[in-house]
């Protein structure tokens, strides 16, 4: 998930009462919210060196609980500094702290296993990748929601409102940009600015000082509801992307080995469908409700290589980079072209975020490695 719903997260657990535990609570929450993302340091050694490690020891189940323990520590040290310092006595209460810390910190691989990125949560014993499949990376109906309360509980003063408000026209206008493509833009543009405009009017009638952290109680208990609804949407999808890959696969007279059905942006109703066979791959769209049968024709299909383009995938698999990239990618895709110089081109891509026949290859996503000729 992008970090500003993994700090909607930390600001709302802590405006639900975890605040009350100990001084600095509610700044540790939101920094242990965001903490396994500091793997982004990794981007400092390259981006194929970032690949391999991103989502990596940082989100798993080891890491997320030293993360958890260590900022708590760290803050308690400075704290401790400060006091000598200032001469005055230390406030943080240690063992609540790291409660806190370590329940906020669990949010975020959580959060990030729902969606189909993936995490690996028992590195460094196994470095298996688990996918949720349910949540896009980006989703603004969780930012409305956390935001929500967020804004309530924290929107004391002008300058406050004018911050909030300010981070509301920037979240609009990339909610604007992630449903423009989408089936249903204006049913979910109405439903945006209608909750916008219920957010507005819940601080005017002064929904903090009324109900306080129930506020966020209720936030959190409608994400989850959001959550386990779009699970059972999931389910739906699943099962009519299923059949209509064995379908698929029935008519190219393949064995159906696998399907996938991810979630798209800001569409609870679309649901992209990766499935794979013996000898192909399958691409397509699944729309939940169906309203019509899916024409299977529609589905991009994209061959494994056979014989020669074979042999020079796997000439191409050893070098270091096409490592790296297959034990990221969860749908990889090879396609052979020859090189202006008579050399093979072969081109590694990821279908969840695209196709070979994408022009420019996504950094990270797709990979292009050059394999010489036998003659050369």
């Amino acid at each position: 998930m992008d970090n500003l719903a993994h700090s909607l997260v930390g600001l709302t657990l802590a405006k639900g009462g975890l605040e009350r535990v100990s001084p600095y609570a509610t700044t540790v929450c939101v920094v242990a919210a965001n903490a396994p993302d500091v793997d982004v340091l990794t981007r400092l050694r390259g981006p194929w060196f970032a690949l391999e490690h991103h989502r990596g020891i940082t989100h798993s189940i080891v890491g997320t609980l030293t993360l958890g323990v260590l900022l708590p520590l760290i803050c308690f040290a400075l704290e401790r500094i400060a006091a000598r310092v200032r001469q005055s006595k230390p406030r943080i209460r240690l063992p609540g702290l790291i409660v806190v810390s370590v329940i906020a910190c669990a949010t975020h691989p959580l959060l990030d296993w729902l969606n189909s990125y993936g995490i690996r949560p028992f590195l460094p014993w196994s470095g298996r990748w688990y996918y949720g499949d349910v949540l896009f990376i980006f989703d603004p109906w969780l930012w409305l929601l956390l935001g929500a309360a967020a804004f309530l509980l924290t929107a004391q003063g002008r300058w406050r409102v004018g911050a909030w408000s300010a981070l509301a026209l920037v979240v609009t206008a990339a909610f604007l940009f992630l449903t423009q493509r989408t089936a249903w833009s204006f049913a979910a543009l109405a439903i945006w600015f209608v909750g916008l405009s219920v957010i507005v009017w819940a601080h005017h009638a002064r929904f903090a000082a009324r109900f306080g952290a129930r506020v966020a109680h209720v936030a959190l208990a409608l994400a989850v509801c959001y959550i386990v609804a779009l699970a059972l949407i999931h389910t739906r999808a699943f099962t009519q992307a299923t059949s209509a890959a064995t379908e698929m696969a029935r008519a190219h007279e393949e064995t159906l080995l696998r399907v996938a059905t991810m979630p798209t942006e800001a569409d609870p109703t679309n649901w992209l469908t990766i499935a794979e066979t013996d000898r192909a791959n399958y691409r397509f769209q699944v729309r939940v409700p169906a309203h019509e049968a899916m024409n299977i024709q529609q589905a991009a299909r994209f061959e494994k290589p056979q014989g020669t383009d074979a042999a020079q995938v796997e000439r191409a698999e050893q070098d270091a980079r096409a490592q790296i990239f297959l034990g990221f990618a969860r749908f990889p895709v090879m396609r052979v072209q020859t090189g202006e110089r008579g050399e093979s081109l072969v081109r590694f891509a990821d279908l969840r975020f695209g196709t070979p026949d994408t022009r420019t290859p996504v950094r990270g996503f797709a990979l292009d490695v050059s394999v010489p000729s036998a003659g050369q």
